[in-house]
């Protein structure tokens, strides 16, 4: 049961980002990311998107830094990794707006 953060290496708005996870549960996800002061704009349906000034923080707060690699595969033995080809299915299925019309 562990917070996990990998190294930044995502290019976006002038900054590198790394990807916060949980390999338990969203709720824990969410419970850290709020008591950290990650705004909720950064989750992504599996993950927070955080910029690489916040890494050192994060892991202060007490995630864990981990290869991209473990990451990837402790997100998904957890059940709660989206892969990239069913991203946009699962963003219309969150979406408030995705009711019947």
């Amino acid at each position: 049961m562990a917070i996990l953060i990998d190294a930044a290496r995502w290019p976006a708005h002038g900054t590198l980002w790394a990807h916060l996870v949980s390999d338990v549960s969203l709720e824990e996800l969410h419970a850290f990311a709020q008591r950290a002061g990650v705004p909720e704009r950064g989750f992504d349906l599996d993950h927070y998107d955080v910029p690489q000034e916040r890494i050192a923080e994060l892991i202060g707060a007490g995630a864990l830094h981990v290869s991209m690699r473990e990451l990837v595969e402790r997100l998904r033995d957890s059940g709660l990794r989206i892969r990239g080809r069913d991203r946009e299915r699962a963003r219309c299925r969150l979406s408030p707006t995705s009711g019947p019309s």
